[in-house]
């Protein structure tokens, strides 16, 4: 079974929407797969919501720190900013690493239809890319 780790800031949003994504594409007995932060800012009700407009339920997921034992047994790392890249651990070698330069939509501003339309927009660039997986 390969491992995936997908890591971002506060673990809220991005990485959030990246997990439910892996869950709901990959096939469940060939992977494991988790999210985590270099900092815990809690889930965001936005990603919540814009996932479950794509069916996806994302709301028992939980904003996790980086436990170190699954950080080095992983098989694939994938950072989903330039904050999770640049401040999370060494990735030991023999662990694939992937970037995925993602704005964060939780810093978006303006009506609430904008911020939630950079939710989704953030949203079908993770679906995308997880399909890559695929």
């Amino acid at each position: 079974m390969k491992k995936i780790y997908f890591l971002c800031t506060g673990n809220s949003c991005r990485s959030q929407m990246a997990e439910g994504y892996a869950h709901s594409l990959l096939p469940k007995a060939d992977f494991e797969i988790r999210s985590a932060g270099i900092e815990t800012h809690g889930l965001n009700p936005r990603a919540v919501k814009v996932m479950a407009e794509d069916d996806i339920d994302i709301s028992n997921q939980t904003s996790d720190l980086i436990d170190m034992e699954y950080f080095k047994n992983a098989d694939l790392i994938i950072t989903l900013c330039g904050d999770a890249k640049d401040k999370c651990p060494t990735i030991p070698i023999g662990i694939t690493h992937i970037h995925w330069e993602l704005q964060d939509p939780a810093q978006a501003t303006g009506s609430e239809e904008e911020i939630l339309s950079e939710f989704r927009n953030t949203r079908d660039l993770i679906k995308d890319k997880v399909h890559e997986i695929v």
